[in-house]
């Protein structure tokens, strides 16, 4: 099966307010059948003899269908992040629908408070495997269109500043791009930034602030000779070099000259610390990656955010989810855009 892509799917249709959630999805048998159609829109294929035919389904185990030709058993969580789960199919959807809809999203406690889950665990895991979905396994670059440009800059996020010396500090180093792009003259807010808004944007770890890293981060999350504007640090030095259109702005710590050229990129660093601080409370440099792919997702599905429902159901296929135990123990390593190795 290949990684779906659901966002205009007419024959699935999509719930726009809870009460309408309820009615869609009121069991588990319900939320199998949306995802059968979901992961086979042509119908139900076999994987062992091909055949394309209604599935017989078991009462007793909703997720699983069997081929009526070789009677073969396909499990419908398979190659999912809902793999290997014995949390009901309903709580998952409720999950989904919770993470993806509200726009500030919840934090694990407030998300075992709104579903009744006994432990903190489950819920903690439950959304870490929805962040692992969140990350399309062939995300496109961003950049590249005419007349538009890329803003690029690194910020310090999390840690701890005091207590241990001046200049000692245990905050993590997170690279950023964004798209600009500008408004139709006449529409609404056109006269906001210069017509200016934030496309897509992509954030990952960086280990340094060396030209190798963010260079590296750059090629990686943008398109080859997109114009790339950035600050005067020379970590981005090298950038015409690996074919790109680079300007580079001498701020000189001056946040007039920042409001001017780079608005989009500081205005996106605001609302992603604003967003940790405020929805979760920090976090740790462990699972940073998570919460960044988390934020990426709502920030560019921002103008759609019951769509994300779907696109959330969708990008799930074929993805690998972590364990409870590889969370804990630091073995898992969480999927950064284009696959960006820092």
């Amino acid at each position: 099966m290949t990684a779906m892509d659901i966002h205009q799917r007419d024959d699935l249709a999509f719930p726009q307010s809870l009460p309408e959630f309820q009615r869609q999805f009121p069991d588990d048998a319900a939320c199998a059948a949306y995802l059968k159609r979901a992961r086979w829109p042509d119908g139900f294929i076999c994987l062992r003899c091909g055949v394309i035919a209604e599935p017989y389904r078991i009462v007793t185990r909703p997720g699983v269908l069997e081929c009526r030709a070789c009677r073969r058993q396909t499990g419908l969580l398979v190659g999912t992040v809902m793999e290997r789960s014995h949390t009901p199919l309903s709580v998952w959807f409720w999950a989904a629908y919770l993470v993806a809809s509200q726009t500030p999203g919840m934090s694990a406690v407030q998300f075992q408070r709104q579903l009744g889950l006994t432990r903190y665990e489950t819920a903690f895991g439950i959304l870490h495997k929805l962040r692992a979905g969140m990350v399309r396994p062939d995300q496109d670059r961003i950049g590249g269109r005419p007349k538009e440009h890329v803003e690029v800059d690194e910020t310090w996020v999390g840690g701890r500043t005091r207590g241990e010396g001046r200049g000692i500090h245990h905050k993590t180093l997170v690279a950023a791009a964004v798209e600009v792009r500008h408004r139709e003259p006449g529409t609404a807010q056109d006269k906001r930034k210069d017509g200016r808004y934030a496309g897509r944007v992509r954030l990952a770890i960086a280990a340094d602030r060396s030209a190798g890293s963010l260079c590296d981060f750059v090629e990686s999350a943008t398109m080859p000779g997109s114009l790339i504007v950035t600050d005067d640090w020379s970590g981005y030095a090298g950038l015409r070099k690996r074919g790109y259109d680079h300007h580079a702005i001498a701020e000189c710590g001056d946040p007039e000259v920042a409001e001017q050229f780079m608005p989009m990129i500081h205005l996106v660093f605001s609302n992603l610390k604003t967003w940790l601080n405020g929805i979760h409370h920090g976090v740790s440099a462990k699972h940073l990656q998570a919460y960044l792919n988390e934020f990426t997702f709502r920030f560019n599905r921002r103008f759609y955010p019951f769509n994300a429902f779907r696109s959330l159901l969708g990008i799930a296929g074929r993805v690998e989810a972590p364990t409870y135990a590889e969370l804990y123990s630091g073995v898992w390593r969480h999927p950064t855009c284009s696959g960006f190795l820092r």
